[in-house]
């Protein structure tokens, strides 16, 4: 009985602190209006630069010795229509992602063949301060099978333009 007395008085402090509640803490009034920083490009951006990057990489023939039987782009639908409009008649044929058979630790195949494929895409950096973009075009089919340049892109009114490759 001794114990639950100390306990009882143990809990009644006879000093008294305030305890403020998130609800009456007052946060003082600014008189700045502070912007949020945006990273990034405009998704429309972004797909004018995969366009340069993708249609410069399907200029190259990179797929030449490897018998693919088509080519895919890791890109939106609206840039791979784009793409196969363009490049109608290219050969090994752009087709839509659906169509290609992806499993780990194997080359990408096509499932119209079953003969191996070719993937191109880009990587797109945040813009730097003078707002030029660095940009990674590559192309996998399989671990023996890839590459990859470096671009340099600048904007020129609406449209983005290669600068320098490596």
């Amino acid at each position: 009985m001794a114990v639950l007395g100390v306990l009882l008085t143990a809990g009644c402090n006879t000093k008294q602190e305030t305890i403020y509640f998130a609800s009456e803490v007052k946060v003082p009034a600014t008189k700045e209006v502070v912007s949020p920083v945006v990273l990034g490009l405009a998704k429309t951006d972004e797909e004018k630069i995969d366009l340069q990057i993708l249609s410069y990489l399907l200029d190259r023939h990179f797929w030449e010795e490897g018998n693919y039987s088509a080519l895919f782009m890791q890109a939106s639908d609206p840039v791979v229509k784009t793409l196969i409009a363009k490049y109608p008649n290219h050969i090994p044929p752009i087709k839509e992602s659906y169509h290609i058979d992806l499993h780990s630790n194997q080359s990408p195949l096509d499932k119209d063949t079953g003969l191996p494929v070719m993937i191109l895409g880009v990587d797109v950096s945040n813009p730097k301060p003078d707002g030029s973009v660095d940009v990674i075009g590559r192309w996998y089919a399989g671990g023996v099978v890839q590459g990859f340049k470096t671009f340099s892109m600048k904007k020129t009114g609406d449209d983005w333009t290669i600068d320098s490759v490596k």
